[in-house]
């Protein structure tokens, strides 16, 4: 029997795919616990039409992703932090990713969570700091920070 798989099946198949399983399987384990549906031509049809969609809407998605790439790159976006030092001008504390996304939402309102920046360590001396932020699985921006003593 034919059947189109609507989540991945170990060893059997993934989403999407349409594939000749026995009878039985298909009947008392996929369809029944809607891991699939039988391959009627409506359904097939139904399903180049949500893939079609699906194909569509991660397009937009990463085409938002390069725009706001394009602007956390521009030369003028530089998120400016300032902190107490000491002496040898390092940071009383550090700047955490949690700062960094408060400041960028207060002077450019641009809102990302902080979970998508990769910073290693936090933030412990002035200057300015590269800070990757991850977009999108295949768009990675590099945000500028400034911190100065303040």
């Amino acid at each position: 029997m034919k059947v189109i798989f609507l989540e991945d099946v170990k060893g059997r198949g993934k989403r999407g795919e349409v594939k000749n399983v026995p009878d039985g399987y298909a009947n008392n384990f996929l369809i029944k616990n809607h891991k699939a549906l039988p391959a009627t031509p409506a359904n097939v049809s139904a399903q180049a039409g949500k893939e079609k969609f699906e194909a569509k809407t991660a397009a937009a998605v990463l085409n938002e992703a390069k725009q706001l790439k394009s602007k956390l790159e521009n030369a003028k976006t530089v998120v400016e932090l300032t902190g107490k030092t000491g002496k040898d001008g390092r940071l009383f504390g550090a700047v955490s990713t949690k700062q960094i996304v408060a400041a960028l939402s207060d002077q450019y309102s641009i809102k990302i969570d902080k979970r998508k920046m990769d910073l290693k360590m936090p933030i412990r001396t002035l200057g300015y700091t590269d800070v990757p932020v991850k977009l999108h699985h295949e768009v990675t921006a590099n945000l500028r920070v400034h911190v100065s003593e303040g």
